[in-house]
Order: structure tokens, then sequence, then C-alpha cells
């Protein structure tokens, strides 16, 4: 199974200006940097929760289709845009969204083949089948206001704190704790 970002988000959650606020910045000089930090914390924080903060479209590939549904490893879903499976041509074909369902709403979303319906063999046996969706909470009005402060004070943090800290692999303990509502836990 492989993810690939198709299209990144349009936008992040928090502008330059709402943290140049946060930190107290009146000049612009570190405006790039400050730039990078917001989407580095950003898809850090979406990492950490599994989740897809502004709408983004990405790519699910299989060997093979699984016997339960297919759960898709980002939420919210709005839509599934396509379902692919390679032909003996090379080509993808695909597959008529009547043919299938999609639990966008669930946890984690899903995709399964209608009742009394089978999903097509793929004519490879490594990525063979593509799934496309557009996961994330819509535009960066839509992402919850304690997922934005999370991104704002990881962004902050990492500004203020240029060299790495503790193990490294830690997010501060308020940026986690602001995240954890929002965890999609792996059984």
């Amino acid at each position: 199974m492989t993810l690939s970002l198709i299209a990144p988000p349009a936008e992040e959650p928090v502008t330059l200006a709402e943290a140049r606020a946060h930190l107290r910045l009146d000049a612009a000089e570190e405006d790039a940097l400050l730039a990078a930090l917001i989407t580095a914390s950003r898809t850090a924080l979406e990492a950490e929760t599994r989740r897809a903060f502004v709408m983004q479209h990405w790519r699910l590939t299989l060997d093979d289709w699984p016997s339960r549904p297919i759960e898709l490893p980002l939420a919210p879903v709005t839509e599934v845009t396509a379902v692919k499976v390679a032909l003996l041509s090379g080509t993808m074909l695909t597959i008529d969204p009547a043919f299938y369902e999609v639990d966008a709403k669930g946890e984690p979303p899903r995709i399964a083949a209608r009742r009394g319906q089978a999903w097509p063999m793929p004519a490879t046996r490594l990525a063979g089948i593509e799934v496309e969706f557009t996961a994330g909470y819509g535009p960066a009005a839509a992402v919850p206001q304690t997922l934005k402060q999370a991104v704002l004070l990881l962004a902050a943090h990492w500004f203020e704190n240029r060299a790495p800290m503790g193990e490294g692999a830690e997010l501060p303990r308020t940026v986690s704790a602001l995240a954890a509502p929002y965890r999609r836990l792996r059984l």
C-alpha cells in the first residue's frame, strides 16, 4: 500500500500574518522561514493525527483487493474521485462509481464493492489498483480552531528553538494535548 500526494493544499490552515502576530514579529525578513515552519508544522500534525487539515488530493495504490472494505489512511474524506484498475494494455480502467459504495464519514473512511459485485482483478501483480480521493476539512476557515492553534504553537516552538531539542521526535506537550482529540488510533 502506497499513499501519494497528488495535489497539496492550496493554502495553510494558519496564515503568515497570524503566525507573525502570534510570535509578535513586526519585520518580514524571516517570512520565508516562518512559512516553511507553518507547512512543516501542518505536515507533522497531519502525520500525528492521520488527518488532512486543508483540502488536498491523494492516491492510494494497492497490489490486490483486500478481503474487507478498503480503509483509507486519511480522514476526513470529502469524496472518492476515482477507483482504477490496471489493464493488460498498461492503461488504467476507471471503475463506475455506481459499482462501489463509500463510507466517507467512517473512522476510518472505507470503500467496498456493492453487494453482489466483485472487484475486477488487476492485470499486474504490483500496484495495479489506485484509489484517488480528496481529504481535509475544506478550506483553511473550516479547520478546527484547536488544530490551527496546534500548528501555530508548533511553528512558534520551532521558530524559537532552532537547534534540535530532546529526543527530536516528540511534540511539545501543549501541541500534543491539542492534537490528541483528533488522533486516529490504529488497532
